[in-house]
C-alpha cells in the first residue's frame, strides 16, 4: 500500500527480458529483497539491488497493461516505497494496482497551477468524481472536473517539476488508479442477484493473482 507522494525520480537503466533495473538513492537507503516499490504507480517486488540501483521482475501482461510499455533506457518514472504503520498519509490510499492508462489531452497554466486534462476509457471515468483523488503515474492528484471523455486534475508546478510530469506533454500515456475506497463504495451499491453464481462469474483467475502478487 502507498500513499502516493513520490520519494523521488528514478532513471530506467536496463528494460527487457521480464525485468526492469532502476537507478536510484532515497528509495534505497532500507531496502531488502522482496519489499514493494511503486514504480510509476506499479507495485513492484525488489528481485535484486545494489547501491544505486533495484531489480524487479514485470510479467508482459503488466507492461501491455501499463505505461511500462513506452518506457526506454534514461526514462524517468516516480518511485515510493511501501507505507508503514508510521508514515504519514500524506496523498490518499494507493494500492498500486493500475485500473487502466490514459493520455494526456493537454496542460495548461492556470495562475499558480496547471490543469492537466486525461482522456480515458468510460470504464475508468466511471470511479472519478470533482473533489476526489485519483493516482496518476503514482501521484495522488485531485480532480477538478470530468465529463464524458476526459478528467482534469489540478498540480502545482513543484508537484511537475519533482515527479515524471516534467517529461511528460500533450499525447503521453499515463497509468491511473481509481480510489479504491471508491470503487468498493460502487460495489457494495450495485443490486444483488441471487440468481447469479458469484464463484463462477468471479474474474480472480492464477493468472490475476501472479499479476497482483500472490
Amino acid at each position: 500500500m502507498f500513499t502516493g507522494i513520490v520519494e523521488e525520480v528514478g532513471q530506467v537503466k536496463a528494460i527487457g527480458n521480464g525485468t526492469l533495473q532502476i537507478q536510484a538513492t532515497k528509495v534505497l537507503e532500507d531496502v531488502k529483497l522482496g519489499d514493494s516499490i511503486a514504480v510509476n504507480g506499479i507495485c513492484l517486488t525488489v528481485t535484486g539491488f545494489n547501491s544505486h540501483s533495484f531489480q524487479a521482475d514485470v510479467m508482459p501482461e503488466t507492461i501491455k497493461r501499463t505505461s511500462l510499455r513506452e518506457l526506454k533506457l534514461g526514462s524517468p518514472v516516480n518511485l515510493e516505497r511501501a507505507l508503514t504503520l508510521s508514515s504519514r498519509l500524506g496523498g490518499h490510499i494507493v494500492s498500486g494496482h493500475i485500473d487502466g492508462t490514459g493520455r494526456i489531452v493537454s496542460l495548461k497554466e492556470d495562475k499558480n497551477a496547471i490543469l492537466m486534462k486525461i482522456h480515458a476509457d468510460g470504464a475508468i471515468l466511471r470511479y472519478i468524481v470533482e473533489k476526489g483523488s485519483v493516482a496518476l503515474d503514482g501521484i495522488s492528484l485531485t480532480v477538478v472536473q470530468v465529463d464524458s471523455r476526459d478528467f482534469t486534475v489540478s498540480l502545482i508546478p513543484h508537484t511537475r517539476q519533482v515527479t515524471n510530469l516534467s517529461a511528460k506533454g500533450e499525447g503521453s500515456l499515463i497509468n491511473i488508479e481509481n480510489d479504491v475506497v471508491g470503487k468498493y463504495v460502487a460495489k457494495l451499491l450495485q443490486p444483488a442477484d441471487e440468481s447469479v453464481d458469484v464463484a463462477a462469474q468471479s474474474s480472480i483467475t492464477m493468472d490475476f493473482l501472479k499479476e497482483n502478487g500472490f
